[in-house]
């Protein structure tokens, strides 16, 4: 079973890394060059210590050119591979990770929570990088690995058989290398950190606020802001990734430069007869690129176990179903609300059994219980975060077209969750997720509905004022108001409000309350409360016990 789950992992590999492949035949490519070059290189420097040993002095600095030429070829070989592969990593993580984003915006609500969103940030940062870096690093290095020690291996043969079956047997140990970047690559690693920062809080905050995305079919808008933070990213991190490489092969270039000169002048030692034993160099050299592959293609085995394990944690939320978005009816004026003998439970217990319920269109009706007793589950049936086990939820007009509720229809409502859902950012931008397209003068006409509108002018920037996460800057109560004003901004048929003023004093609660019920054309409202305050603004109300639903009561 371990084996044959392996093998689905390694087809979905293949599967995703095919839009890639030409680019990651390039990086193998620039490798596999590389090792060449090297081997080239190799064998040069025999010839240019056989030549100085008859003492042929111009066909040494010839033969050094040469060598020099290949020094410059390999350092610009080498810049160009790693910005491509870097690059190819960048996009092929980011790939992985619209994949998994978009499929978690469009999948059912239901499975998503079953995640924790700390998790499900692991898999989108952590699990598509290791697959990216491993799919655009490891296969070619190991493909190009594989042929150097085929190259190198059979070279060395030729020359002696012994040194060669003693460096595939011993290999040593890894050379330490050194890294400098200066003060300007310091700044852009901060770049590419504020960047990563954005792009992962994006993701954080819009996972956590899930049912707001959902609710104001936002889907797509989130899935493009995720590519504008992309692609800031990828300017920032293209810069950095340029600068190191240079800096890098400057001092690498630095290091060549000083063993070329040492070896030209043992070259011209060998020349006046100094020195012999030319043939000696080459076994050196070759003995050392022959070992090198052998030891990190063992190092390469924990990273194809990561890979493996990371592609099955991506491929687990690939799984998850979509949700219905189909929604072919069209309603005229406020919407209303039926249910028909509906059961739902999220275990093996019930927390609604058959429940049957019709709100008219243009209603307000208030729905109270105890806390727990399933106020807010009812309210995610209407809006299809959940699917009743039995029975139907459909939505109607006064003219009397009716369709059974999907994802596609919550266009024609407007949502506020419990608690405080507000993003980081402008108060403009906030309640801008209830409509995109909303004016100022619209927003500021929502705001006097909502009582809200003196406290966003008497702040620094009006509109333009910046809250942290989860209205960090705000009070609850203002929070709350603003989440009621973005729901209005939407100008939608229908409004559900769960606990939507519990955090409002009661002089500010029946401000805003007398707002909604001056709200024209007037929405069909179904608002959860355990304040008896509320009722008065509602034309009945119902009530969930542990019996059921009882029967809608007039409140007068």
């Amino acid at each position: 079973m371990k084996v044959y789950k392996k093998i689905g992992n390694v087809k979905w590999l293949g599967r995703i890394s095919k839009p890639f492949l030409g680019k990651m035949i390039l990086v193998t490519a620039f490798h596999v060059s590389l090792a060449a070059v090297g081997l080239v290189m190799a064998i040069l420097s025999k010839n240019i210590i056989d030549r100085a040993t008859e003492g042929k002095a111009r066909s040494v600095l010839f033969y050094m050119a040469i060598y020099g030429a290949l020094i410059l070829l390999t350092e610009v070989f080498g810049v160009i591979q790693n910005l491509v592969k870097t690059m190819l990593t960048e996009r092929f993580s980011f790939g992985i990770r619209k994949k998994v984003y978009d499929q978690i915006l469009r999948g059912k609500w239901a499975q998503v929570q079953e995640y924790h969103s700390g998790d499900l940030m692991t898999r989108l940062t952590s699990d598509a990088g290791t697959i990216a870096d491993g799919i655009v690093g490891t296969v070619p290095e190991m493909v190009s690995l594989s042929m150097e020690l085929i190259m190198v291996f059979f070279t060395l043969f030729y020359y002696s058989r012994l040194l060669a079956v003693f460096a595939a047997v011993i290999a040593p140990i890894a050379v330490l290398m050194s890294w400098w970047l200066g003060k300007k690559l310091q700044k852009l690693q901060v770049k590419v950190q504020e960047s990563e920062s954005a792009y992962r809080s994006f993701l954080q905050e819009s996972i956590a606020n899930l049912l707001i995305m959902k609710a104001f079919s936002n889907e797509t808008y989130a899935s493009d802001r995720l590519t504008t933070l992309r692609e800031e990213r990828f300017h920032w991190v293209f810069r950095k990734s340029a600068y190191g490489m240079v800096s890098a092969s400057v001092m690498s270039t630095s290091f060549h430069v000083g063993y070329v000169v040492a070896f030209t002048y043992g070259a011209l030692q060998i020349s006046a007869k100094v020195i012999t034993y030319g043939t000696m160099s080459v076994f050196l050299t070759l003995v050392n690129r022959v070992q090198a592959p052998i030891m990190q293609l063992a190092y390469q085995i924990p990273r194809i176990v990561s890979i493996l394990t990371s592609a099955g944690r991506i491929m687990e939320l690939e799984r998850m179903e979509e949700e219905d978005y189909q929604a072919d009816r069209q309603f005229e004026g406020a919407i209303g609300i039926c249910m028909d003998h509906v059961s739902f439970g999220y275990g093996d217990e019930l927390i609604l059994k058959d429940v049957s319920l019709r709100v008219t269109p243009g209603e307000t009706v208030a729905v109270m219980g105890e806390s727990g007793i399933g106020k807010t589950t009812l309210l995610r049936l209407c809006m299809a975060f959940l699917a009743p086990r039995e029975g139907h939820v459909t939505f109607f007009d006064a003219s009397g077209a009716q369709a059974e509720v999907t994802a596609g229809y919550r266009k024609f409502l407007a949502y506020v969750p419990q608690g405080n859902t507000l993003f980081s950012g402008t108060i403009r931008e906030n309640l801008r997720m209830g409509r995109l397209d909303a004016t100022d003068e619209d927003m500021w006409k929502v705001l006097a509905q909502t009582a809200s509108l003196a406290f966003v002018q008497n702040l620094p920037k009006g509109l333009d004022t910046v809250i942290g996460e989860k209205g960090y800057g705000l009070s609850e109560g203002q929070a709350q108001r603003l989440a009621i004003a973005r729901a209005l901004l939407r100008n939608a048929p229908l409004l559900l409000l769960d606990e939507a003023t519990s955090a409002l004093d009661e002089e500010t609660e029946l401000s805003v309350l007398k707002g909604l019920r001056e709200v024209s054309p007037r929405p069909t409202c179904l608002v959860i409360t355990h304040r008896r305050s509320v009722l008065k603004y509602c034309d009945r109300e119902i009530k969930i016990s542990n019996l059921g639903l009882e029967n809608p009561m007039e409140i007068t």
